[in-house]
Protein backbone atom coordinates (compact mmCIF):
# COMPACT_ATOMS: atom_id res chain seq x y z
CA UNK A 1 0.00 0.00 0.00
CA UNK A 2 1.46 3.36 -1.07
CA UNK A 3 1.97 5.79 1.78
CA UNK A 4 0.63 9.30 1.18
CA UNK A 5 2.94 12.28 1.55
CA UNK A 6 2.73 14.34 4.72
CA UNK A 7 1.20 17.79 4.25
CA UNK A 8 3.82 20.46 3.65
CA UNK A 9 3.76 24.07 4.85
CA UNK A 10 2.12 26.56 2.52
CA UNK A 11 4.30 29.34 1.10
CA UNK A 12 2.52 32.50 -0.12
CA UNK A 13 4.26 35.63 -1.42
CA UNK A 14 2.72 39.10 -1.75
CA UNK A 15 4.00 41.02 -4.77
CA UNK A 16 3.49 44.64 -5.75
CA UNK A 17 4.90 48.09 -6.29
CA UNK A 18 6.08 50.44 -3.53
CA UNK A 19 3.01 51.55 -1.56
CA UNK A 20 0.68 48.86 -2.91
CA UNK A 21 -0.07 47.45 0.56
CA UNK A 22 2.11 44.34 0.54
CA UNK A 23 3.28 44.63 4.14
CA UNK A 24 -0.23 45.33 5.43
CA UNK A 25 -1.69 42.34 3.58
CA UNK A 26 1.20 40.18 4.77
CA UNK A 27 0.27 41.04 8.36
CA UNK A 28 -3.47 40.50 7.88
CA UNK A 29 -3.14 37.31 5.83
CA UNK A 30 -0.54 35.71 8.09
CA UNK A 31 -2.82 36.40 11.07
CA UNK A 32 -5.83 34.96 9.23
CA UNK A 33 -3.92 31.84 8.17
CA UNK A 34 -2.05 31.49 11.48
CA UNK A 35 1.18 31.60 9.47
CA UNK A 36 4.59 33.14 9.96
CA UNK A 37 5.18 36.54 8.31
CA UNK A 38 8.44 37.52 6.64
CA UNK A 39 8.76 41.23 5.90
CA UNK A 40 10.92 43.04 3.39
CA UNK A 41 14.05 44.51 4.95
CA UNK A 42 13.79 48.16 3.90
CA UNK A 43 14.83 50.49 6.72
CA UNK A 44 18.04 48.52 7.36
CA UNK A 45 19.26 48.86 3.76
CA UNK A 46 22.27 51.20 4.19
CA UNK A 47 22.16 52.22 0.52
CA UNK A 48 18.50 53.17 0.15
CA UNK A 49 18.67 56.91 0.90
CA UNK A 50 21.69 57.23 -1.39
CA UNK A 51 19.86 55.25 -4.07
CA UNK A 52 16.86 57.58 -4.17
CA UNK A 53 19.22 60.57 -4.30
CA UNK A 54 21.39 59.07 -7.06
CA UNK A 55 19.92 55.92 -8.63
CA UNK A 56 22.63 55.46 -11.23
CA UNK A 57 25.51 55.26 -8.75
CA UNK A 58 23.74 53.22 -6.07
CA UNK A 59 21.38 50.88 -7.94
CA UNK A 60 23.72 47.87 -7.91
CA UNK A 61 24.59 48.16 -4.21
CA UNK A 62 20.93 48.57 -3.25
CA UNK A 63 19.68 45.64 -5.29
CA UNK A 64 22.47 43.29 -4.18
CA UNK A 65 21.59 44.09 -0.56
CA UNK A 66 17.91 43.26 -1.15
CA UNK A 67 18.79 40.08 -3.06
CA UNK A 68 21.06 38.87 -0.26
CA UNK A 69 18.53 39.56 2.50
CA UNK A 70 15.72 37.94 0.51
CA UNK A 71 17.80 34.81 0.02
CA UNK A 72 18.52 34.70 3.75
CA UNK A 73 14.77 34.78 4.36
CA UNK A 74 14.24 31.98 1.85
CA UNK A 75 16.74 29.79 3.68
CA UNK A 76 14.72 30.31 6.86
CA UNK A 77 11.47 29.62 5.00
CA UNK A 78 12.85 26.34 3.64
CA UNK A 79 13.90 25.31 7.15
CA UNK A 80 10.63 26.10 8.93
CA UNK A 81 7.71 23.73 9.36
CA UNK A 82 5.29 26.66 9.57
CA UNK A 83 3.26 28.05 6.71
CA UNK A 84 4.64 31.39 5.55
CA UNK A 85 3.44 34.66 4.03
CA UNK A 86 6.33 36.67 2.53
CA UNK A 87 6.33 40.39 1.83
CA UNK A 88 7.80 40.62 -1.71
CA UNK A 89 9.50 37.69 -3.44
CA UNK A 90 13.04 37.23 -4.64
CA UNK A 91 11.71 37.00 -8.21
CA UNK A 92 10.57 40.62 -8.02
CA UNK A 93 14.07 41.69 -7.02
CA UNK A 94 15.59 40.26 -10.19
CA UNK A 95 12.74 40.30 -12.70
CA UNK A 96 11.16 43.64 -11.79
CA UNK A 97 13.42 46.01 -9.83
CA UNK A 98 16.88 45.17 -11.20
CA UNK A 99 15.51 44.71 -14.72
CA UNK A 100 13.66 48.03 -14.58
CA UNK A 101 16.79 49.86 -13.43
CA UNK A 102 18.83 48.33 -16.24
CA UNK A 103 16.25 49.08 -18.93
CA UNK A 104 15.93 52.70 -17.75
CA UNK A 105 19.70 53.20 -17.76
CA UNK A 106 20.14 53.38 -13.98
CA UNK A 107 22.18 50.17 -13.85
CA UNK A 108 25.06 49.53 -16.23
CA UNK A 109 25.18 46.46 -18.44
CA UNK A 110 28.24 45.27 -16.53
CA UNK A 111 26.52 45.59 -13.14
CA UNK A 112 23.30 44.03 -14.41
CA UNK A 113 25.18 41.02 -15.78
CA UNK A 114 26.95 40.56 -12.44
CA UNK A 115 23.61 40.85 -10.64
CA UNK A 116 21.96 38.28 -12.93
CA UNK A 117 24.91 35.91 -12.44
CA UNK A 118 24.39 36.13 -8.66
CA UNK A 119 20.65 35.56 -9.00
CA UNK A 120 21.08 32.55 -11.29
CA UNK A 121 23.57 31.04 -8.87
CA UNK A 122 21.03 31.38 -6.05
CA UNK A 123 18.19 30.08 -8.23
CA UNK A 124 19.30 26.47 -7.79
CA UNK A 125 18.43 26.76 -4.09
CA UNK A 126 15.08 28.54 -4.39
CA UNK A 127 11.60 27.27 -3.66
CA UNK A 128 8.98 29.17 -5.60
CA UNK A 129 5.90 30.31 -3.66
CA UNK A 130 2.93 27.97 -3.82
CA UNK A 131 0.84 31.08 -4.56
CA UNK A 132 1.92 34.53 -5.70
CA UNK A 133 -0.54 37.36 -4.96
CA UNK A 134 0.12 40.46 -7.07
CA UNK A 135 -1.41 43.72 -5.79
CA UNK A 136 -2.03 46.15 -8.65
CA UNK A 137 -2.53 49.88 -8.10
CA UNK A 138 -2.30 53.10 -10.09
CA UNK A 139 0.50 55.57 -9.45
CA UNK A 140 -1.73 58.26 -7.90
CA UNK A 141 -2.86 55.82 -5.21
CA UNK A 142 0.71 54.63 -4.66
CA UNK A 143 1.86 58.23 -4.15
CA UNK A 144 -0.95 58.90 -1.66
CA UNK A 145 -0.07 55.82 0.38
CA UNK A 146 3.65 56.55 0.27
CA UNK A 147 3.04 60.12 1.50
CA UNK A 148 0.76 58.87 4.30
CA UNK A 149 3.42 56.63 5.81
CA UNK A 150 5.89 59.54 5.80
CA UNK A 151 9.21 57.74 5.41
CA UNK A 152 11.96 60.31 4.87
CA UNK A 153 13.90 58.29 2.30
CA UNK A 154 10.76 57.84 0.17
CA UNK A 155 10.19 61.57 -0.35
CA UNK A 156 12.68 61.48 -3.23
CA UNK A 157 10.99 58.70 -5.21
CA UNK A 158 10.24 60.11 -8.69
CA UNK A 159 6.74 59.49 -10.05
CA UNK A 160 8.36 58.33 -13.29
CA UNK A 161 10.13 55.58 -11.32
CA UNK A 162 6.86 54.33 -9.84
CA UNK A 163 5.24 54.42 -13.28
CA UNK A 164 8.05 52.42 -14.89
CA UNK A 165 7.86 49.89 -12.05
CA UNK A 166 4.12 49.57 -12.62
CA UNK A 167 4.69 48.86 -16.31
CA UNK A 168 7.41 46.33 -15.52
CA UNK A 169 5.19 44.66 -12.91
CA UNK A 170 2.32 44.29 -15.38
CA UNK A 171 4.57 42.59 -17.93
CA UNK A 172 6.11 40.42 -15.20
CA UNK A 173 2.73 39.26 -13.90
CA UNK A 174 1.58 38.43 -17.42
CA UNK A 175 4.66 36.28 -18.05
CA UNK A 176 5.11 34.86 -14.53
CA UNK A 177 6.23 31.25 -14.89
CA UNK A 178 7.21 30.09 -11.39
CA UNK A 179 3.76 28.90 -10.26
CA UNK A 180 0.18 30.08 -9.65
CA UNK A 181 -0.39 33.84 -9.58
CA UNK A 182 -3.51 35.88 -8.88
CA UNK A 183 -3.67 39.61 -9.61
CA UNK A 184 -5.87 41.85 -7.44
CA UNK A 185 -6.55 45.51 -8.23
CA UNK A 186 -6.36 47.32 -4.88
CA UNK A 187 -6.58 50.88 -6.25
CA UNK A 188 -10.08 51.35 -4.83
CA UNK A 189 -9.77 49.01 -1.86
CA UNK A 190 -8.84 49.89 1.72
CA UNK A 191 -8.42 46.43 3.21
CA UNK A 192 -6.62 47.85 6.27
CA UNK A 193 -9.58 49.95 7.46
CA UNK A 194 -12.50 48.28 5.68
CA UNK A 195 -13.57 44.84 6.91
CA UNK A 196 -15.64 44.36 3.75
CA UNK A 197 -12.69 45.09 1.45
CA UNK A 198 -10.54 42.67 3.42
CA UNK A 199 -13.27 40.03 3.26
CA UNK A 200 -13.37 40.31 -0.53
CA UNK A 201 -9.62 39.88 -0.83
CA UNK A 202 -9.56 36.93 1.57
CA UNK A 203 -12.40 35.30 -0.40
CA UNK A 204 -10.40 35.55 -3.63
CA UNK A 205 -7.30 34.11 -1.95
CA UNK A 206 -9.23 31.28 -0.32
CA UNK A 207 -10.90 30.43 -3.63
CA UNK A 208 -7.47 29.97 -5.20
CA UNK A 209 -6.08 28.12 -2.17
CA UNK A 210 -8.97 25.67 -2.29
CA UNK A 211 -7.85 24.77 -5.79
CA UNK A 212 -4.23 24.43 -4.68
CA UNK A 213 -5.15 22.10 -1.84
CA UNK A 214 -7.06 19.87 -4.26
CA UNK A 215 -3.91 19.51 -6.39
CA UNK A 216 -1.36 19.32 -3.56
CA UNK A 217 -1.16 18.37 0.09
CA UNK A 218 -0.73 21.46 2.24
CA UNK A 219 -1.00 21.98 5.97
CA UNK A 220 -3.82 24.55 5.85
CA UNK A 221 -5.44 26.23 8.88
CA UNK A 222 -8.92 25.65 7.45
CA UNK A 223 -10.59 22.85 5.54
CA UNK A 224 -10.50 23.37 1.78
CA UNK A 225 -13.14 21.72 -0.36
CA UNK A 226 -14.26 21.57 -3.96
CA UNK A 227 -17.66 22.67 -2.75
CA UNK A 228 -16.07 25.87 -1.46
CA UNK A 229 -14.74 26.64 -4.92
CA UNK A 230 -18.10 26.09 -6.57
CA UNK A 231 -19.94 28.35 -4.14
CA UNK A 232 -17.35 31.16 -4.09
CA UNK A 233 -18.57 34.51 -5.41
CA UNK A 234 -17.13 34.28 -8.91
CA UNK A 235 -18.17 37.84 -9.77
CA UNK A 236 -15.60 39.24 -7.33
CA UNK A 237 -12.83 37.74 -9.43
CA UNK A 238 -13.83 39.58 -12.58
CA UNK A 239 -12.89 43.17 -11.68
CA UNK A 240 -10.18 42.36 -9.17
CA UNK A 241 -8.26 39.29 -10.27
CA UNK A 242 -6.99 39.74 -13.78
CA UNK A 243 -5.71 36.20 -14.09
CA UNK A 244 -5.01 33.06 -12.18
CA UNK A 245 -2.70 30.42 -13.55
Amino acid sequence: MQQSEAPRPLFIAIAGNIGSGKSSLTTLLSHHLKSRAYYEIVETNPYLADFYADMKNWSFHTQIFFLTKRFQHLREILATEDSVVQDRSIYEDAEVFAKNLFVRGFMSERDFKTYVDHFELLSDYLRAPDLMIYLRSNVDVLNTRIAARNRSYETRIPQSYLQSLNETYEAWAEDYRHGPLISIDVSKLDFVNSAEDLRQILAIIKWEMDGLSNRNQFNLPFEASQKGRKTSNQSMLTPMASRAI
